[in-house]
């Protein structure tokens, strides 16, 4: 009778050993799906990084293209003002020239009238004597 105890040992130990196994690789399957879980939770958030990401370079260069635009335009409105200035400086000066020309001219009538004036005097003088 002796001889079945060591079968029993061998079948309860090899019993035991599959059991730990069995263990073993459920433990070791958890453990992965875990970690496929995790992997997944990662992909995920590495794809929502890389599209705000991208949003957001995609708002930089609108921005950068609104801004170029602005600045396009304020050099444009500049030059228009400076344009419109020298313009204002030419009629300025144009204006003061004529001013002064209209006040030689009225000199000129003066001195005119005043000769007529004179002419008609002596005509008016040499008719009555």
């Amino acid at each position: 009778m002796s001889t079945p105890a060591p079968e029993t040992d061998s079948l309860g130990s090899l019993e035991e050993r599959i059991r730990r196994t069995v263990e073993l690789v459920a433990s070791l399957r958890e453990g992965r799906d875990a970690a496929l879980a995790e992997r997944d939770v990662a992909v995920v958030e590495r794809d929502d990084a890389v599209s705000a990401r991208d949003a957001a370079l995609a708002e930089r260069e609108a921005l950068i293209a609104e801004r170029d635009s602005a600045v396009k335009e304020a050099l444009t409105a500049r030059a228009e003002l400076n344009a419109a200035r020298n313009a204002s400086s030419s009629t300025i000066a144009d204006t003061q020239k004529m001013r002064k020309e209209i006040e030689e001219l009225r000199g000129e009538r003066k001195q005119v009238r005043t000769r007529i004036e004179k002419l008609l005097g002596q005509i008016d003088q040499m008719g009555g004597s």
